[in-house]
């Protein structure tokens, strides 16, 4: 742009600026970050980023598919357009981890959370190491390596972490969540997982104090799902007939207290079979939805029986659950298979035993097969593209 041109631009209002920078596609404003000082300023300012995540998330319609690629063994991330039936791929985003050249290059992920253009990403090896844990912006090029979480009683035994992560409109601050359940305390009654938050505005992990975690035990690897600014997690508690009931486990970020939410008639579980019940929960529009297979083999990761999903037509009111699948055809090919998450418009996606994922319709009951295929880990969900992480240019954001 010449000087001309640049002083041009320099005397219009800043609203109008603002407006035009609104209505660009995120590789141009990217681009206008090295057009002059002044548009850098506008587009890193924390207001702005704001105001264009909410301006963009009610006209967004992408859904995002995370999936292995077993051939090389990595991840592919990949944007399709929910308003085209056949779900047709427009955007694949390259993964900052997995140049061998590059000091970043790490193992396999899968995506534990995403909120606002942000995704989480844990090392797939959860089990043994919690020191791989990444934020990322695959739109801005950014990504933050966090700070090894500040829990150091994994030297009593074997543990068991799941992850949240989501947005706390609170505070304006992202927050991930780990929920460590030792192992060795399983069977007792009164154990209290422990819990740490790891903020984005301080870059620090603080621990919970105990009493203000429930009674309850968090399976690692437990899929959670953040809606109305909390995280869910399926939990279990250990009651007097020395059995495991399921209920919801609910963190609300904003003020950081625990609450549940109960379940659809469930039977009570013994501490076998909870560990062989294939259940989860799952975002659904404003509300929650429960998967449950009704026998899920961890060491084979094979589900067998059939699936129930539920939803919750009205968020926190457990009589509102609805059963809305009890089975599907299994004629189809392939066995019973995992659901992964729903669509915008109620569509459910689903994994088959040979990796092909497919989309069931709860209305009319159609299936569509896709001609995509994943793997045990496959993450999907709405997709906001967002400018988060551009006004981070230090304490430790990376750009690639």
């Amino acid at each position: 742009m010449s000087d001309d041109n640049n002083k041009n631009w320099e005397c219009l209002p800043g609203e109008i600026v603002t407006d035009i920078f609104l209505r660009l596609p995120i590789k141009s404003i990217i681009i206008c970050t090295s057009v002059s000082k002044t548009w850098r300023r506008l587009i890193q300012n924390p207001a702005f980023i704001s105001t264009h995540l909410i301006h963009h998330s009610n006209t967004s319609h992408n859904f995002l598919l995370s999936r292995l690629c077993l051939q090389h063994h990595q991840e592919f991330y990949t944007l399709h357009n929910e308003d085209d039936p056949d779900f047709t791929q427009h955007t694949k985003f390259d993964s900052p981890f997995h140049a061998p050249k590059s000091k970043y290059y790490y193992g396999t992920f899968r995506v534990v959370g995403m909120c606002n253009g942000l995704l989480c990403l844990v090392d797939d090896d959860i089990l043994t190491d919690i020191n791989k844990l990444f934020l990322w912006n695959p739109c801005v090029r950014k990504f933050l390596k966090l700070p090894d979480p500040n829990i150091i009683s994994f030297t009593l035994g074997e543990f068991t972490a799941s992850i949240g992560f989501g947005f706390d409109p609170k505070t304006n601050d992202y927050k991930v969540v780990m929920v460590v359940t030792l192992l060795y305390r399983l069977h007792h009654s009164r154990s209290r997982p422990m819990v740490t938050v790891y903020s984005l505005s301080t870059g620090k992990w603080r621990m919970f104090k105990d009493h203000v975690v429930p009674t309850c035990a968090v399976r690692g690897r437990e899929p959670q799902a953040f809606v109305n600014g909390a995280l869910h997690w399926l939990a279990w508690k250990r009651t007097n007939d020395r059995k495991f009931h399921p209920f919801v486990l609910v963190l609300d970020l904003g003020d950081e207290i625990f609450s549940e939410i109960s379940l659809p008639e469930f039977p009570g579980y013994t501490c076998e079979s909870a560990e062989a019940l294939g259940t989860s929960v799952s975002v659904y529009g404003n509300s929650i939805a429960l998967f449950h297979n009704g026998n899920y083999s961890f060491e084979r990761q094979h589900f067998s029986g059939c699936l129930n999903i539920w939803v919750m037509k009205e968020y926190g009111v457990a009589s509102s659950w609805t059963n809305v699948l009890t089975t599907i055809d299994q004629d189809r090919g392939g066995g019973v298979p995992r659901a992964l998450g729903f669509k915008r418009n109620g569509e459910v996606v689903l994994l088959k035993d040979g990796g092909q994922i497919i989309l069931w319709n709860p209305e009319s009951q159609n299936i569509k097969h896709l001609r995509i295929t994943g793997y045990q880990y496959s993450f999907v969900g709405s997709y906001v593209e967002s400018l988060v992480l551009l006004d981070k240019s230090t304490k430790g954001v990376v750009t690639y």
